[in-house]
């Protein structure tokens, strides 16, 4: 199966596994790094921190009993207190070393010496009480008798937990330089390895790298020969696709032209017939326009003929008025008659009266004079206004004959204009499809001219690849010659 493998797959897979020797190596390494380095943290940080602990304690322990010998041959307050701030310093110890210590020895031996220093704090208060109270005398052999060998105790398991917690920290120091020659060991294998394995890898991938080279050289040979077959039949081809192409694009240049001369007459005929649907428009709104204005016409007549009637309605009233008034002047007359022969009737005392019945009289002929006269002009106006009314209504009969051939002239000129945004529509049409057809034609053209340049093009890179097909067969045949001289030979 891995014989099958691509020569690509075969170098990832190697360089897969001398990765993985490098990672596992790398994590040897961290691991053995932070193994010693954790060792070496708690030989430095615990052990070594524990023994010098352990040496303030020894130190501590001395102050505080050379303080309390100076204050039994010294009774000064100042050695009581140099002996107090000696035994609290030996208690801060102690708690700091119960933190450190990690071994139940160690916990048990701090316990003692806890309970030791306990005791012979507790002998150094009666000592120093009998010291105040007897004198020194007493005090010191008690010391001698209790103390002291309290105290001796309390140095000795000091001085053991000192000599335990130095022997840790040599155990300690051994155990990390035996962790660190571990290390160094396995780090050195891994890397040998790593070598070893790195050196069988390139030596299979150059055995292999060898056969696939020689085969794919030999493949590329017989490729070769074949693509300058190819190639010369599609120089051949191409040359003849060229010259095809080159009379392909003659004749669309020829129908560009033509097409964009096509267009332009039929702009010319959108532009003409828009101009003739803007002229049927304005005769169209002038025929309205005339036919609003004879309809105004008409209305004028009708008012005029009304008030015409009107006005017959009214000389016949003022005949009937005339009528009453010359009524009224015959009877005023005769009044002033009968006014006349009764003033005659009354001698002196009435001619005054008689005088004024003949005015009256006058002023009655008057009336009735002016009468007649009135009922002459009235006969005047109403044959002038029947006349006026019977020419009015010839005109109104006119004006409503041409109003209807106004009306016939408006249909004509809208049935003229519809035609003519007919006529502008197709001509519009034929202008958009005849600049699509012009559109579509360069297209085709750019198209074409594009592909006899491909044409063109591929024709010169068919000699070019005939040429490099060549000069491919000419380097197989060294590279078949280098890999595999001989096969080559």
């Amino acid at each position: 199966m891995i014989q099958e493998w691509t020569f690509q797959k075969k170098v990832t897979a190697g360089f897969a596994v001398m990765v993985g020797l490098a990672v596992l190596t790398a994590a040897v390494s961290i691991y053995a790094a932070v193994t010693v380095a954790s060792s070496m943290d708690r030989v430095i940080f615990v052990q070594a921190r524990g023994l010098a602990e352990a040496s303030r304690l020894n130190a501590a322990s001395a102050r505080q009993v050379a303080a309390f010998r100076m204050f039994l041959l010294f009774p000064e307050e100042r050695f009581l207190q140099e002996r107090n701030a000696g035994s609290q310093e030996f208690l801060e110890v102690l708690g700091r070393l119960d933190k450190l210590v990690i071994t139940d020895e160690s916990k048990r031996m701090l316990a003692a010496i806890r309970q030791r220093s306990a005791e012979a704090l507790e002998s150094q208060n009666r000592t120093i009480a009998l010291r105040q109270s007897k004198g020194q005398e007493t005090a010191v052999r008690f010391d001698l008798a209790e103390t002291f060998p309290l105290r001796q105790r309390l140095e000795q398991e000091a001085t053991a937990f000192v000599n335990r917690e130095e022997r840790l920290l040599d155990e300690a120091k051994r155990e990390s330089n035996t962790r660190t020659s571990i290390v160094i060991a396995v780090v050195t294998c891994l890397g040998a390895v790593a070598v070893l394995f790195a050196a069988v890898i390139a030596l299979l991938l150059g055995r292999t790298l060898s056969r696939q080279v020689g085969s794919a050289v030999q493949h590329v040979q017989s490729s070769s020969a074949e693509l300058q077959t190819a190639s010369t039949q599609q120089a051949t081809g191409a040359r003849e696709a060229s010259t095809a192409m080159n009379e392909v694009s003659t004749t669309m240049s020829e129908l560009l032209v033509t097409s964009r001369q096509i267009a332009e007459s039929a702009q010319q005929v959108a532009h003409i017939a828009e101009e003739t649907a803007q002229a049927a428009g304005a005769g169209d709104l002038t025929v309205v326009k005339t036919q609003e204005s004879i309809a105004a016409i008409r209305q004028q007549v009708d008012v005029i003929v009304s008030h015409m009637l009107d006005l017959g309605k009214k000389s016949q009233q003022i005949g009937g008025i005339l009528d009453i008034i010359n009524e009224l002047a015959e009877q005023t007359n005769i009044l002033s008659i009968n006014a006349t022969i009764e003033a005659a009737g009354a001698g002196e005392a009435g001619k005054r009266f008689a005088v004024v019945g003949d005015e009256i009289r006058k002023l009655a002929e008057r009336v009735a004079s002016f009468t007649k006269e009135t009922r002459g002009l009235i006969e005047e106006i109403r044959g002038a206004v029947n006349t006026t009314v019977m020419a009015t209504e010839g005109g109104s009969k006119a004006v409503d004959a041409g109003l209807q051939h106004f009306q016939e002239v408006t249909r004509g000129f809208k049935q003229i204009a519809g035609m003519v945004a007919t006529t502008t529509q197709a001509a519009r049409e034929i202008e958009l499809s005849t600049k699509q057809q012009m559109t579509a034609v360069e297209q085709v053209n750019a198209a074409i001219t594009g592909a006899a340049q491909a044409t063109r093009e591929t024709e010169a890179s068919s000699g070019q690849t005939l040429q490099t097909a060549t000069q491919l067969a000419s380097l197989s045949h060294e590279l078949s010659r280098i890999v595999q001289p001989q096969v080559a030979a």
